[in-house]
């Protein structure tokens, strides 16, 4: 056995390991925003890890390339969504006060509904 197929094993199992903990998350958590916050940090971070795998195992393979551009757009969508899915689930109001420590959205709430 080499070496960077010990590397590229413990990638592959270690992003599995977080993209089921991010599923594990969705199901269990309470509201939107701890979902949303599920959904995303360790899903993308689990996906990375393992297409950092593959693109060790394949190594020169002309497949890295669009193992690059994967890793691109989830790293370029995966934020922009979740701020959208917050935003929405706080103006829906589809979220839990009591889980909130600081409502930091309600400066920038009260003044647009006044204003429409």
């Amino acid at each position: 056995m080499n070496v960077l197929d010990v590397v590229t094993a413990a990638l592959v199992l270690g992003g599995s390991a977080l993209a089921l903990t991010a599923a594990v998350g969705v199901v269990r958590f309470p509201d939107t925003l701890t979902r949303m916050h599920a959904a995303t940090k360790p899903q993308v971070l689990g996906l990375l890890l393992v297409l950092g795998g593959a693109a060790i195992r394949l190594r020169g393979n002309v497949d890295i390339g669009m193992i690059i551009l994967t890793a691109m757009f989830t790293l370029i969508t995966a934020p922009v969504v979740a701020h959208r899915v917050g935003q929405l689930a706080y103006r829906e109001q589809n979220i839990r006060d009591d889980l909130l420590t600081r409502d930091e959205m309600s400066d920038f709430t009260d003044g647009a509904e006044r204003d429409s």
